[in-house]
């Protein structure tokens, strides 16, 4: 019972370290982390190095597959681009075991006591000191993990039976590739089930040839994270989470039946002693011969799987949901975050759809456009509720000061798109007032509406391509713009007393027209609110 409960202790700390390293990562690499992924094009060469590099950062190949079938799911990558990202995951997933596999005991000891001075002396104005630390204790506790893990099982050793069961498992290939396939389902995590392997090997409990099988049933293993967050998605997410699936269940069977001789040789003559290198070899080998292999095949394996998840035409596209947030994302914030940005422009430009209809209303006295616009006005509702409860989600993930700064920043602007689409509703009801009263503006009033709304639709859509680009002169471009909104408003209000002093223009209709420029006026001020924060975004 003592050796279950030290072993579970040691594989919390590992999970525990390894996580901590990979966040103190991506706050240290975050929007780099968010170029790499942008970087990506059709080449699949390109999508193998960014998923090995984004997997090296984030310490988990399921986190990026995962992170894959979300972009698949909003349609920012191809299938073809994601097959890359998966074959390059499960390259990078080999850096944790190569990393534990080394007798690093005074490293791990250094670099705990060196990343606790950092976290102490860290401070907000330094916060890539505290981003450094967690990396540095991170890497200790996944040692100290280890190392509990190789002491749990070391009294293992000792009970014959248990040896033999382990030994035996040698001469069950299958039965031992099955076990581990279901150590990483039940862990979701290859990289603890490869730290389990690498404990038991390295106290005598666990021969080479027993390992293999158990590390391609890992690999195997490791698709179900990924199978399992594909539910509730569009075919094509649910193809690229099979597509690794078929990837590495193909590389399995290459592995099993040629290359399990060849691939022995080769780590035992490099470390014809160490066990724990051998395996840790071996699954880098296994990994990187596979991706070589295959990488020839990758649009035939797409094929394969549009095959399996033929396309029946049957997915309707709904204009409420989210095109590009996806739980999934939270665990890698700063992807998460990039993705809120997308579809915060994307609820911006609904909301100036809602616009333009609400002014088409006005000019043609249009019922049909009165309409358009209230149900648009109903998406952007929509959107703006999902986007602030996504918003809520990532604030409680762990985020260093600029995340946070920028996660304040979008509530606050996505308020600010709302008020904008809720002013358009308020100038469709107005066009629907005057319908109702048989009324018209004038001639004169609907040039001047249609003069001042030109000027406000510039404003609202600098406003947003400030944001999407963070280009502070086309803020400060926004707010002068908006200064000569405010002008053009007063100057159309004393035109108007005008014309109700020489009676050209109905009262009814005239206080309509009086509300039409302050809904418009008040979409520049919502606008200015957007530039003014880029601007003094750090």
């Amino acid at each position: 019972m003592s050796i279950f409960i030290n072993l579970i202790g040691g594989l919390g700390l590992f999970l525990y370290g390894m996580n901590l390293m990979g966040e103190g990562l991506q706050k240290s690499t975050g929007p780099k982390l968010e170029k790499a992924i942008e970087l990506l094009t059709s080449n699949v060469v390109m999508g193998v190095l960014v998923g090995a590099v984004v997997t090296g950062i984030i310490q988990s190949s399921g986190a990026t597959t995962v992170m894959v079938v979300g972009f698949v799911n909003a349609g920012i990558m191809s299938l073809y681009q994601a097959i890359g990202v998966i074959m390059g995951a499960n390259i990078g997933t080999t850096v944790t075991a190569q990393l534990v596999s080394f007798d690093a005991s005074i490293i791990s000891s250094l670099a705990l006591g060196v990343g606790i001075i950092l976290y102490m002396i860290g401070s907000k104005s330094k916060p890539n000191l505290k981003n450094i630390s967690e990396i540095l204790i991170g890497f200790a506790i996944l040692f100290i993990g280890m190392e509990f893990m190789k002491d749990a099982v070391a009294p293992l050793s000792k009970i014959e039976a248990f040896r033999n069961i382990l030994q035996g498992l040698a001469n069950h290939p299958v039965i031992a590739l099955l076990a581990g396939f279901a150590m990483t389902t039940c862990l979701q995590s290859s990289s603890a089930s490869m730290g389990i392997l690498i404990a038991l090997a390295s106290q005598g409990l666990m021969p080479l040839s027993g390992a293999l099988p158990i590390l391609y049933g890992d690999n195997i293993g490791s698709c179900t994270t990924s199978l399992i967050s594909s539910i509730g998605t569009n075919k094509n997410a649910k193809r690229a989470a099979v597509m690794h699936l078929t990837f590495n269940v193909i590389g399995t069977i290459l592995f099993m039946l040629v290359l399990n001789k060849p691939i022995s040789m080769i780590v035992t003559h490099l470390d014809p002693t160490d066990i724990s290198r051998q395996i840790a070899n071996s699954h880098t080998l296994f990994n990187i011969i596979n991706v070589i292999i295959l990488l020839p095949f990758s649009k035939y394996i797409v094929k394969l799987v549009m095959k399996f998840i033929p396309d029946n035409g049957d997915e309707e596209y709904d204009e409420r949901a989210t095109k590009f947030l996806d739980e999934r994302m939270l665990e890698t914030p700063s992807i998460a975050l990039g993705n809120v940005v997308k579809e915060t422009l994307r609820m911006g430009r609904k909301a100036n759809e809602t616009l333009e209809c609400s002014i088409k209303a006005i000019r043609e006295n249009s019922q049909e456009d009165i309409k358009k616009t209230f149900e648009k006005e109903d998406i952007v509702n929509q959107l703006q509720k999902k986007l602030i409860d996504y918003l809520v989600k990532l604030s409680k993930k762990s985020l260093d000061d600029k995340l946070i700064e920028q996660v304040d920043f979008l509530f606050n602007t996505v308020n600010d798109i709302e008020r904008v689409s809720d002013h358009s509703e308020n100038m469709a009801e107005l066009a629907q007032d005057l319908i109702n009263s048989n009324a018209n503006l004038s001639k004169e009033a609907k040039d001047e509406i249609s003069y001042i709304y030109e000027k406000v639709t510039k404003v609202y859509t600098l406003s947003l391509q400030a944001m999407k680009e963070d280009n502070k002169e086309l803020a400060k471009e926004v707010l002068g713009l908006e200064e000569e909104v405010d002008c053009m408003e007063k100057s159309f209000r004393s035109s108007h007393m005008e014309r109700l002093n020489k009676n050209l223009c109905k009262i009814d209709s005239g206080i309509v027209y009086l509300d039409l420029l302050s809904n418009l006026e008040r979409i520049a001020d919502h606008s200015t609110n957007i530039a003014k924060r880029v601007i003094h975004s750090k």
